[in-house]
């Protein structure tokens, strides 16, 4: 019976990296074993809704103190980090498909998007970022005057 493996873009990278950590005693490598561990983001879709574009990340089992967002630049920055609620011993795992550690997801904005009236909200382990175009970007009738 052949076993069905999600594709990671990342995972040789990840291992990669963890191997480096290992090396030079970094100390954020968390020794957890490379075949069990891949850096994770969590996905989103941004859309046109009336005079905003909007982005909803999902962000299952975090806490919003662990979540930071922020706009420099006209680059959207969403950070975090997905934290283990309580640590398992490796022979007490069955199967481990969940994520946890660090993410970073960044954005570049149009220059259409009114940066000073951005706004967020967090619900139900969904995050909402609301970034309103400015007057100039909205569409306006212009009368034809025969």
């Amino acid at each position: 019976m052949a076993t069905i493996t999600r594709w990671d873009p990342f995972r040789d990278l990840t291992t990669l990296q963890n191997r480096v950590h290992r090396i030079f005693g970094d100390p954020r490598w968390n020794g957890e074993d490379e075949s069990t561990y891949s850096a994770w983001m969590p996905p989103v879709e941004i859309f046109d809704h009336e005079d905003n574009l909007v982005l909803r990340a999902e962000l299952p089992g975090m806490s919003q103190k662990d979540i930071e967002l922020s706009v420099e630049n006209g680059v959207l920055t969403l950070r975090g980090e997905k934290k283990r609620e309580r640590e398992l011993k490796e022979e007490n795992i069955h199967r481990a498909e969940r994520y946890y550690g660090n993410f970073v997801r960044t954005f570049a904005l149009p220059t259409t998007v009114d940066v000073n009236n951005i706004r967020a909200s967090y619900k139900d382990g969904v995050l909402e970022v609301i970034l309103p175009k400015a007057e100039t970007a909205k569409s306006k009738r212009i009368e034809i005057k025969a």
